[in-house]
């Protein structure tokens, strides 16, 4: 098989390419881009229209220019809409708003998201579109639909203050958020005659659900787990539960995914093992039913890109199976990333749609490699064999990614998942119908319990494996050129047993080569002595490096918010992420830091440096300055500063 057995994957390719490509196109018009596709059109319509005077070769050339060109436009039109959700609010002295859906409690407040419809200016009412993140301390609860009138504008997401901070401000805007805003009770619900909305059917549906959950299943903790894996809603996972599933390698139980429409998926077909007969009408009508039942769950489940990349290859597969057909799985998973990508270009930065795929494109790829290993002596081997082969397939092509984000790596990911997936399954197989059948009485309550003492055990296992010496692997550093050449040498090894091996084995050794000096350089180019300083809100936090010693002086800065500002800055130059506590002597109205000649005063948020001789002065966020290398004073506002030595 070679590349042209895959035209959807080459489309794909081709596609990305052009959605990559647009991102050098600064403040591109995406209607003169159209004008521009529109000319290349005319020009492949003339060359397929005489096809015979011409060789396949500029025909293809077209082909894929034109798919590149469909790629930038979509991205530059995603981007031109996405400007339009930053909009002014100008004058505006308050908004109207639709409530999109009902209250997550908080710990003082509840949130929820409104469409803006209208903001009220001293002339009149102007017609706005735009989605605000709120929190409210009402003692009633919003209900989607409402609508509210709120008397104040809200605020804009700020930035990253740091750099390699966790860019809260990004992650809202690829949901369509560009606002957020405390309201307390300082809003007003508007009576207005109550009017069904076919939009909320599925709001409302999940809202009965997640009653369901709370009345029949008891734990705390089992009530957020049942909440994320059936329903989808995360957020209100505890941290205690979302680190141990992480540190165990399972966090995928924890959302939605392909993982749970399949399993879904295999329920449904279940009853077609009594009905065989290829091409019946009531086969069809049954496949179509399922088809659908999938996709409500998509839909209900908030349409993660996991979970729509799962229902479009089943969704291919049942069409498949109705036409007595059989598509390359490739194919297949390349439409529904191009489907995907059509959509919403801005999904490709989506961690969960890269994941995903990075996971089924291993199991497809190199899972039969792992079972060529061993050929279990029983079924019962041969069971669980299958299992660790799909496993260590999705964890040997998404560890790099992983890695390279969250550095880190969980030591028992083969154990847990050979575990904790069985467990999920067989939740599953309980939860659909006790959601489905939570209304006859006592069977409600008995499946309750059942997906109860479920969730209990799951989280028990997932608990005992976390406590085992060494279970997380942190602070390992993996840069974007190693997460390259490790997928670089999977495939590879995919491509092993097709030939071409003195080809392979040079492109893995040029691989390699390139992974060490890209961080040969790297290391030349680390200074030996620099220092960071971090000040937002009044709250300050130095790290210091000197040589291989990395210290730290943090004089009131959140520890809570050490994990996501300031720890990524320290992986990605490869500092310790625990460094050494820096001990400073307290004066008058300073801080001496006597070993590295510091001096700090807090109440001018000054820093000023001795004996040191600084050769180059940064603030994030802004161009260098020619002049910061004589100053031996640095003045800090909320900002992150960088002083090489």
């Amino acid at each position: 098989m070679t590349f042209a057995d895959f035209p959807f994957l080459r489309h794909l390719f081709f596609f990305a390419l052009g959605i990559l490509l647009s991102r050098a196109i600064p403040e591109a018009q995406p209607q003169l881009f159209l004008w521009v596709l529109a000319i290349l059109w005319i020009f492949y319509a003339g060359l397929l229209s005489r096809s015979s005077y011409w060789s396949p070769l500029p025909i293809s050339f077209f082909a894929y220019l034109l798919l590149m060109g469909l790629g930038a436009f979509v991205s530059l039109q995603a981007s031109q809409h996405t400007l339009k959700g930053e909009m002014p609010w100008g004058e505006g002295t308050g908004y109207l708003a639709e409530v999109q859906r009902y209250d997550l409690p908080k710990a003082n407040s509840s949130e929820n998201l409104l469409a803006v419809i209208g903001i009220k200016e001293g002339q009149g009412w102007r017609p706005q579109r735009a989605l605000v993140l709120v929190y409210h301390q009402l003692d009633q609860p919003l209900v989607p639909g409402q609508v509210i009138w709120v008397p104040k504008n809200p605020e804009s997401l700020a930035p990253p203050s740091f750099p390699n901070e966790f860019d809260y401000k990004g992650y809202l805007a690829s949901k369509g958020i560009h606002f957020r805003q405390f309201l307390g009770k300082n809003l007003l619900v508007l009576s207005l005659p109550p009017t069904y909305q076919l939009k909320f059917t599925l709001e409302h549906l999940r809202h009965y659900f997640a009653q369901v959950i709370d009345r029949y299943v008891i734990r705390p903790e089992s009530k957020q787990i049942a909440l994320a894996l059936l329903l989808g809603q995360k957020e209100s996972l505890g941290k205690e539960v979302k680190q141990a599933y992480s540190a165990t390698g399972t966090q995928h139980i924890l959302a939605v995914s392909g993982l749970h429409v399949g399993i879904i998926y295999s329920i449904l077909l279940l009853p077609l093992t009594y009905f065989k007969e290829e091409g019946h009408v009531l086969r069809k009508s049954y496949l179509l039913l399922v088809m659908g039942l999938i996709w409500i769950y998509a839909l209900m489940t908030g349409f993660s890109p996991s979970v729509v990349r799962a229902v479009v290859m089943f969704s291919l597969v049942t069409l498949g199976q109705m036409r007595k057909r059989k598509p390359s799985i490739w194919n297949i998973l390349s439409f529904s990333a191009l489907l995907l990508l059509v959509l919403d270009p801005g999904v490709r930065t989506d961690l969960g749609f890269q994941l995903s795929y990075l996971a089924v494109a291993g199991i497809v790829g190199l899972q039969p490699l792992i079972l060529q290993l061993w050929s279990p002596p029983n079924r019962v081997l041969d069971y669980f064999w299958q299992m660790a082969a799909v496993t260590l397939a999705a964890q040997l092509i998404t560890s790099p990614l992983t890695i390279h984000y969250f550095h880190t790596f969980p030591s028992y990911f083969l154990l847990a998942n050979l575990l904790i997936v069985p467990l999920s399954y067989l939740i599953l197989c309980v939860g659909v119908p006790f959601l489905l059948l939570a209304w006859v009485p006592f069977l409600g309550w008995m499946l309750g319990s059942i997906v109860d003492f479920l969730l209990l055990l799951q989280n028990e296992v997932t608990y005992s494996i976390q406590d085992l010496p060494a279970a997380l692997w942190q602070g390992i550093h993996l840069s974007f050129a190693g997460m390259l050449a490790i997928w670089g040498l999977l495939w590879v090894w995919g491509n092993w047993e097709m030939g071409y091996r003195k080809r392979l084995a040079g492109l893995g050794m040029g691989l390699c080569m390139l992974w060490a000096g890209v961080n040969l350089w790297e290391e030349i180019q680390r200074p030996a002595q620099e220092l960071y300083l971090f000040s937002k809100d009044g709250k300050q936090i130095l790290d210091l490096k000197l040589g291989a010693y990395h210290l730290s002086w943090n004089e009131n800065f959140p520890t809570e918010q050490l994990s996501f500002s300031i720890q990524p800055n320290r992986l990605a130059g490869q500092r310790n992420p625990v460094p050494i506590p820096l001990k400073g002597l307290v004066g008058k109205d300073s801080i001496w830091f006597p070993g590295i000649d510091l001096v700090f005063f807090p109440s001018r948020n000054q820093l000023v440096w001795g004996t040191l001789s600084p050769k180059t002065q940064v603030q994030f966020g802004r161009p260098p300055d020619p002049s910061s290398s004589q100053k031996d004073t640095l003045f800090s506002s909320s900002a992150g500063y960088r002083v090489v030595f």
